[in-house]
């Protein structure tokens, strides 16, 4: 992804090379997707505005200064567009990473869904800023005619404004609000951003362009919309075929830590294995769950009813704690993004017991006695795909009560496209990298160490459980509402004194602030719910 023609490019340091100018490339090509649809067509109607994805680039400035890692950023305008498709806006991302970034383009095919802009306003001009560039930028605003709107900037270097033809604007029935994202440069005066629409879900109809936004002096400069799928059209998005070639394409490689003591296993396993259903108010007499989960609860919400818990029996207990890595099964969600443009795949990994939390305090680590352990840990992490051609985008790497996207050109790969992924010791947060993963501030953190111990292939046995547009059977299980362990069993502040009586008093108040303020999801002091009673399920990743 990312051809680049250059364009005005009188770069200082034009030998020294960055990461941007080597446009990524995945380690294998990508596949042919089976056929049926519209998916990976190239092309989606949002309702009379067809849509396609391009990433061929010219390059028309760069900073080499500011931004992430002082590197600077570049900002392009699409080229060699198809016949009858108009630029919407431009691109920008910063140097510290491989080009790697595409743009919406628009065909008119309802006669009046694009129209040009009436004039533009200067939003900002490089020409006093004090930094190694290419020239002088301009960035530009079209004002769209009454009943339209501006969903990107145009980009130049010269002070003479853009033609009229350069750009258009679209019809505001087919736009959404859009906000911004990932900050991309930078200066006391300017700011840019890539942007994404503000509603976003499994029913948010905001299509994302892959424009930048720019802010002025702290307060946007302009209020640039994202695209709308007005027609709700599913088309686009992969059938079971497809998302199976799919997953087998770039189903992560996840590695589990080499102490690791707790790992996953399937539902069905753990059912298996001893497993009991307690009611309030008829706490002695828990029953078995059936392996199906048939004999679960399906109505109501979590009310504290009903809660899962391992057996009584101390061997069967230690068993079912210890997961069943041969038996571990990936449960996929499929769902819509950005109006049907993408496809999330998000993987959901079921762990029976989630293991005991460590803290670092300076250059100390110290073992958090029981604090952390909660039976039953639902994981996941999420690769997002563009319906336009198939390619993966994105990875979301959940981490207890928040996670990160980490970008195509960012991740690890390993037998070909696979993206590898890093269980946390004990805790199971999900990582891109390896090291101690800190979850703190400055010295003092829960660790989440991740390393290469035994490696899970997660499209080596797995399920699609979930899927509306789908129309998928869903297990029993998926709707069981309530915990998947007990309410905490241990005394936070107990174990405190267990550890503190070693401790000096600076470190015992860092430990309790650190302690204090740990979500319950790290805690342990509830059992989790099931993936589809998470925010997460029916909207966009926290981020």
């Amino acid at each position: 992804m990312g051809n680049i023609n250059k364009k005005n490019s009188n770069q200082d340091d034009a030998n020294v090379l960055l990461p941007i100018d080597t446009p990524f490339k995945f380690p294998s090509p990508l596949p042919t997707w089976p056929s049926g649809e519209g998916f990976a067509s190239g092309i989606i109607d949002l309702g009379g505005l067809q849509v396609s994805q391009i990433s061929s680039f010219t390059k028309v400035w760069a900073s080499q200064e500011g931004g992430p890692d002082n590197l600077g950023a570049t900002f392009f305008e699409p080229s060699n567009l198809p016949n009858d498709f108009f630029m919407l806006g431009s691109y920008s991302q910063p140097n510290n990473l491989p080009l790697f970034g595409w743009l919406l383009i628009g065909k008119d095919s309802s006669g009046d869904a694009l129209k040009l802009p009436n004039d533009y306003t200067l939003v900002w001009s490089s020409e006093n800023l004090k930094i190694k560039q290419d020239g002088v930028c301009y960035i530009w605003l079209p004002i769209p005619p009454e009943g339209y709107k501006s969903v990107g900037h145009v980009v130049t270097t010269s002070p003479q404004k853009p033609s009229l033809d350069k750009i258009r604007c679209v019809r505001a029935d087919l736009t959404d609000v859009s906000e911004t994202d990932d900050w991309i440069w930078g200066n006391d005066v300017l700011n840019v951003y890539s942007s994404r629409p503000k509603d976003r879900g499994i029913k948010g109809l905001g299509v994302s362009t892959g424009a930048f936004m720019a802010l002025n002096n702290g307060a946007a400069a302009d209020s640039l919309a994202c695209l709308k799928n007005v027609v709700e059209n599913f088309s686009s998005m992969p059938n079971l075929n497809q998302i199976q070639a799919l997953f087998q394409a770039y189903s992560p490689l996840y590695y589990f830590h080499p102490d690791e003591e707790y790992y996953p296993s399937s539902v069905t396993w753990f059912f298996q294995n001893g497993v009991l259903l307690y009611t309030k108010g008829q706490e002695s007499a828990p029953v078995l769950v059936q392996p199906d989960g048939s004999n679960l609860p399906r109505d109501g919400s979590n009310d504290g009813a009903y809660w899962l818990d391992l057996p009584t029996d101390d061997s069967a207990k230690n068993r079912v704690k210890n997961g069943d890595f041969h038996a571990a099964t990936s449960y996929l969600h499929i769902k819509p993004m950005f109006g049907a443009t993408h496809t999330d795949i998000a993987i959901w990994l079921f762990y029976p017991f989630n293991g005991p939390a460590r803290a670092k305090i300076e250059f100390i680590t110290i073992p958090l006695g029981k604090i952390g352990q909660h039976v039953g840990d639902w994981e996941h992490i999420t690769l997002r795909i563009s319906n336009f051609n198939g390619e993966l985008q994105s990875v979301y790497f959940s981490q207890h009560s928040g996670g990160n996207w980490v970008s195509a050109p960012q991740l690890e790969f390993e037998n070909g496209n696979k993206p590898v992924a890093y269980s946390s010791l004990h805790g199971h947060a999900c990582y891109s990298k390896t090291g101690q993963n800190m979850q703190g501030s400055g010295n003092i953190g829960l660790r989440n160490d991740t390393a290469k111990g035994q490696v899970m292939d997660t499209g080596a046995n797995y399920a699609v459980v979930a899927g509306d547009y789908l129309k998928i059977v869903e297990p029993v299980w998926l709707n069981y509402a309530r915990e998947w362990g007990p309410k905490i069993s241990y005394d936070i502040a107990n174990e405190l004194k267990k550890i503190e009586r070693f401790l000096p008093g600076k470190l015992k108040r860092a430990i309790e602030k650190l302690v204090k303020s740990l979500p319950n999801e790290v805690l342990g002091e509830e059992g989790p719910t099931g993936p589809k009673f998470k925010d997460m399920w029916n909207g966009d990743e926290r981020d």
